[in-house]
This record gives structure tokens, C-alpha cells and sequence, in this order.
């Protein structure tokens, strides 16, 4: 289905089948990725996104189209879903490492890959909730900088504010896992 977002609500509004199910396929994997990023944990991650898509089909009868960007409303609903999430959550889970040696080929590559990835996953959920947020909209959502400025409902200057701030607190946490690893 080639239709616009709008229109897609609009036959979702009249329990159209094929709009759900085009709506999920555009939308599903941009919210199991943001939640993702946001929560650290897959699982949570695709409950956020069923409760946006509930979100969805709820709002669809009424959404007037022209009164609000509908990509800009969905991150904003998913973010909110996760900061509720994390509000509500106490500790932090942390990955293992495996006890013994895998004799793969490659498998050294792979920890020391996986191992990187975790280090930024940690980094990043270490950040203020603002400056994460910064953060996943422009480079793991892709959106543009007036895109991420209106999800958070700031102005681009705060945006770019947020995100030199994160930037810098990310290099120096990066900076010092590195270190402690030598």
C-alpha cells in the first residue's frame, strides 16, 4: 500500500484490515529501534511499541490531518511510553560475559564487537533523559535536526545544545572504559 501516513490512519479509523497491517510494516522496525536504543532491552522495546501501535488505532478516528506532523506525534508517544518505563525501573541490567572461551573462527572479533556495543549502550543509558534522547532521534532515528527539535519540543539551538553535551559526555565515558580496559 502506497498511501501517506494520513490516509493510512484515515482507513485504520474504519477498521481497514490492510491500513493496519501497512502501518505496522512502515512503522514497527523505526519503533523497536528507538525503544531499543531508549530501554536497553529488545523485549520492552516491543511491548513500548504495541502500546504505540493500541495508541494508534485509538487516536485514528480523530486525527486530523494538517494539525500535527504524524511521525512527530509517534516518537513522541514512544518516547513517553519509555520514559514511563524507566521511571518505573529500579536497577539497570547488566550483560555477562560468557565464562569460557569460544573457539569460533572469529569469535574473538565478535566479543571484542559486542563488548563495544555494550560499552555505548552503557554510555548512552548513563546520559540525562533529554540528551539521550537528542541523541537517538538525530543518529539512530535519522531524523533532521528540526524533526528532533519539534519531537522534543525544543528549538533546534536547545537541540544542538543537548546534543554537544551528550557528545562530549559520551567521548569522555567511552574515553574512560578504554582506559580501564589497558
Amino acid at each position: 500500500m502506497g498511501e501517506t501516513d494520513e490516509r493510512l490512519l484515515a482507513l485504520i479509523a474504519q477498521n481497514n484490515a490492510a491500513a493496519v497491517d501497512a502501518m505496522v510494516e512502515r512503522k514497527l522496525p523505526r519503533l523497536i529501534r528507538l525503544a531499543t536504543r531508549m530501554l536497553g532491552d529488545r523485549g520492552e522495546a516491543e511491548d513500548v511499541a504495541q502500546e504505540t501501535f493500541l495508541r494508534i488505532w485509538r487516536a485514528a478516528p480523530g486525527w486530523r490531518a494538517g494539525e500535527a506532523k504524524f511521525d512527530t506525534w509517534l516518537h513522541r508517544v514512544a518516547l513517553n511510553l519509555c520514559y514511563d518505563r524507566l521511571r518505573r525501573r529500579r536497577e539497570t541490567p547488566v550483560a555477562e560475559l560468557p565464562d569460557r572461551r569460544d573457539e569460533r573462527p572469529g569469535a574473538e572479533a565478535d566479543m571484542l564487537a559486542a563488548d563495544d556495543q555494550h560499552q555505548v549502550r552503557r554510555a548512552l543509558a548513563e546520559l540525562p533523559e533529554r540528551q539521550r534522547e537528542a541523541i537517538v532521534l538525530q543518529y539512530y532515528q535519522e531524523l533532521s535536526n528540526s524533526d528532533a527539535a519539534e519531537v522534543m519540543g525544543i528549538s533546534i539551538e536547545a537541540l544542538e545544545s543537548l546534543l554537544s553535551r551528550a557528545r562530549r559526555q559520551l567521548r569522555s565515558r567511552l574515553g574512560r572504559d578504554r582506559d580501564e580496559m589497558t
